[in-house]
């Protein structure tokens, strides 16, 4: 039976009864009853009451080629029909996953040579701890497993993505974390940045944090360091152009090995394929999940650089580790697909050179003096608004949090979806947006911020 022989309030009511949602208090969801998302278009969503609204975070971060793209239905479709599934367990393969593969190491960073698939963020990042750490233990190394993170990380929400990951209300909830993975101070300047520090000297004393974990439990204990290019979930936290180099610097000396996590960075978000081109650096591994498929099918991409990989192949025997799913052929299918609309429309150019910069410059000229509005910063299609009771004491409202509810709920209905995170609104479009795309966003987030701001004053 379609979902269109159902009233709104019988679907909410069958969604509460049966449907848990993910990071979601229950309990408020069934009060209040939760939005049915029934089509959508382009750069657009709409609702099961028909409301319009502008997706100002690309779903979860992932649609990069908007909404409704028929190429990538009709890839699916022969590729459904021709061979729906078949496993790469047993010595075996499928022609999609081997002819991605070879695509996605012709776009990665130079040093990637290996692809390892698996459906999520979270299966990419658990797959890359496992590898590293026996990387380690086949170059007779099993004692260095250690892994440093960043506090407010976000690593995906399996055992060991919480771990990798810094949030602490994910840690509370998590009883028990994978052991030897330690975090520290994340390259958050709005918060975290000393009295007069300059951003170059911000960026190298949160580096240098990275040091002081490796040498507090000895370079032979670290196996890797982990880190977004720019942390994503917990607010578009971008950080100062010396901080990469000196992380990789510093990685490279005491022989640890750099892993990026670039489930939300990758495949044109920063205006190059992957946030490792853009920030001029050479990872030993790479997370990527979302825009792979914008979205469409469920996809992680694990890229392996070549010297894990030779040791892997020269001396690994058999890797006990997979995924049923892992290289799907009918998700690797959409992924060429979406990687050649990605590639035919000039997308990642596009960001880099055209609605990237228009997008920062319409930020700052007319979000950021905004009386609610810290501090807003960008990069390529990621965007963060800070919200404050003062923009110079830098004061928040309380309780924490509270104010960008307020702002992301007249957002919404207003017509503008965006998320709120801690204290930060953040935006992350479609690659697809426009300068027209823009303006509009930015007078529904003007509007919702003098909305709030009213209530907030009161």
């Amino acid at each position: 039976m379609s979902y269109q022989n159902y009233s709104l309030k019988q679907l909410q009511q069958i969604d509460a009864s049966h449907h848990l949602h993910p990071f979601t208090d229950h309990k408020e969801l069934r009060q209040a009853g939760s939005r049915i998302i029934t089509r959508a278009n382009g750069p657009y969503i709409y609702d099961s009451e028909g409301n319009e609204l502008l997706d100002g975070m690309a779903g979860l971060w992932c649609v990069a080629v908007g909404y409704g793209r028929d190429e990538l239905a009709d890839a699916a479709y022969k590729q459904m029909k021709e061979l729906p599934y078949y496993n790469s367990f047993f010595k075996c393969s499928t022609p999609t996953p081997v002819l991605l593969a070879q695509k996605l190491v012709e776009i990665a960073p130079e040093g990637i040579s290996q692809v390892f698939y698996g459906s999520s963020g979270s299966e990419a990042n658990d797959t890359a701890v496992r590898l590293v750490r026996h990387y380690w233990a086949l170059e007779g190394k099993p004692e260095k497993n250690r892994i440093i993170s960043r506090k407010n990380a976000y690593h995906g929400s399996t055992i060991a993505g919480t771990s990798l990951g810094g949030m602490e209300s994910m840690h509370q909830q998590l009883g028990g974390a994978v052991p030897n993975i330690v975090h520290v101070m994340m390259p958050y300047a709005y918060e975290l940045a000393l009295p007069g520090e300059s951003d170059h000297d911000f960026g190298l004393r949160a580096a240098k944090a990275v040091e002081d974990a490796i040498l507090e439990a000895g370079a032979n204990k670290v196996a890797a360091f982990i880190g977004e290019p720019i942390m994503g979930a917990s607010g578009v936290k971008i950080p100062p152009t010396s901080y990469w180099p000196e992380v990789e610097r510093i990685c490279r000396k005491y022989d640890v090995l750099l892993m990026l996590d670039e489930v939300i960075t990758g495949y044109g978000r920063t205006g190059e394929w992957f946030a490792a081109q853009s920030f001029g650096i050479s990872p030993d591994t790479i997370t990527t999940a979302k825009a792979l498929t914008s979205g469409y099918q469920p996809l992680s991409a694990l890229l392996v650089g070549d010297r894990i990989a030779r040791t892997l192949v020269e001396k690994g025997g058999e890797f006990h580790h997979g995924y049923t799913y892992s290289g799907h052929p009918v998700a690797c299918a959409v992924a060429l697909a979406n990687v050649g609309i990605i590639e035919r429309e000039g997308l990642v150019e596009r960001v880099k050179s055209d609605t990237g910069p228009y997008f920062a410059h319409a930020l700052g000229e007319r979000i950021a003096d905004h009386p609610l509005v810290g501090e807003v910063r960008s990069f390529g299609l990621m965007g963060a608004i800070e919200i404050v009771k003062d923009k110079g004491t830098k004061e928040r409202f309380a309780p924490s949090g509270s104010a960008a509810v307020v702002v992301r709920d007249h957002a919404i209905a207003n017509g503008m979806m965006m998320r709120a995170t801690g204290d930060t609104m953040i935006l992350s479009p479609p690659l697809i947006w426009t300068r027209d795309t823009i303006d509009m966003a930015c007078e529904r987030i003007v509007k919702a911020l003098d909305l709030a701001a009213a209530d907030l004053r009161r």
